[in-house]
């Protein structure tokens, strides 16, 4: 059974982070990035500490960046290798991608 992940963001001038959380366990994953401009996201790193490591929290990071990027119009450029990892592992996704 999945564990019960939540995902909060935070950003202010320019920067920012997704917060995944999940039940029952310490610690906090994040993906952080700043945006440029109004329609670029550069996802620059992803951590997972050892206490969410194998809960799909990171996945679940990358899946909310993309919902948002869908929903609010703009583009994703990744500086974070497991960004591009997941991208390159959900060909749907590739509309996404700032040149």
């Amino acid at each position: 059974m999945a564990e019960a992940i939540t995902i909060s963001r935070e950003s202010a001038d320019g920067h920012g982070r997704y917060i995944a959380r999940a039940a029952g366990r310490d610690g906090e994953a994040e993906l952080t990035y700043r945006r440029p401009s109004p329609d670029i996201v550069v996802a620059n790193h992803t951590y997972a500490p050892p206490t969410l490591r194998g809960t799909g929290a990171a996945a679940a990071l990358v899946a909310r960046l993309v919902a948002d990027a869908r929903a609010e119009g703009f583009r994703i450029r990744s500086a974070c290798s497991y960004v591009s990892d997941q991208f390159a592992r959900h060909p749907e996704w590739a509309d996404l991608l700032a040149d």
